[in-house]
């Protein structure tokens, strides 16, 4: 697999719309036992990358990344904004001054961002959080790509994986957050963060093929 910068902008934008279209969706799921201001944070924190990405400074991975990384923690409330912000800005140290990413570099970037979630959410998996979707979706992606799968295909199953482990976070009990405070209450309900990474990667996944660069 290789990523262009433009590839790199395209997720990014891809991320960002899915989280504005989304505002409603992820604030109606985060309402059953959050505080129900997920939606709304994620949606107001990806409009202005939204709104910047033709601008940002592209000329490197590290840089756009890195853009993006102070623009949503800048923007962003709750605690959503600090970890998405630390996930872009882990990535971005790990691409730096990288114009093209090859495997390697995609999977260390996304390990990276999960380290750097992990850290400052205080979070495992299993705690009924974005990790127990994330997680999985990088591993299987990681799998496939290093048995020599398109890029395509590899994305297509990771994001199936991302679906069916978000799915998965209605038999957990929430320990993180405002829905932790919920206790046994939270077993039976989805985790808004864990749904937002399965859109994600699904919009991300359908739409690769038929990416444009600018």
């Amino acid at each position: 697999m290789t990523a262009s910068l433009d590839d790199v902008a395209f997720v990014v934008e891809t991320m960002a719309r899915t989280a504005v279209e989304n505002e409603g969706y992820f604030g109606e799921l985060d309402a059953v036992v959050g505080d129900g201001d997920f939606g709304y944070s994620m949606a107001r924190g990806f409009e202005v990358v939204l709104d910047s990405v033709d601008d940002m400074d592209r000329s490197n991975v590290g840089n756009l990344l890195k853009a993006v990384a102070m623009m949503i923690t800048g923007r962003m409330g709750g605690t959503s904004g600090p970890i998405w912000g630390t996930a872009f800005l882990r990535a971005s140290v790990v691409a730096r001054d990288k114009t093209s990413l090859e495997t390697d570099d995609v999977i260390a970037m996304l390990r990276a961002a999960i380290e750097g979630i992990k850290q400052r959410g205080k979070a495992e998996m299993g705690d009924k959080t974005l990790l127990d979707a994330l997680v999985p979706a990088v591993d299987r992606l990681e799998e496939l790509l290093g048995k020599g799968a398109g890029s395509a295909d590899a994305l297509r199953e990771a994001a199936s994986v991302a679906q069916s482990s978000a799915d998965s976070t209605r038999e957990m009990l929430a320990k993180k957050g405002r829905a932790s405070y919920s206790g046994e209450r939270s077993i039976g309900t989805l985790d808004a963060g864990a749904v937002a990474v399965a859109v994600m990667f699904n919009e991300v996944a359908s739409k690769w093929t038929t990416r444009t660069t600018r």
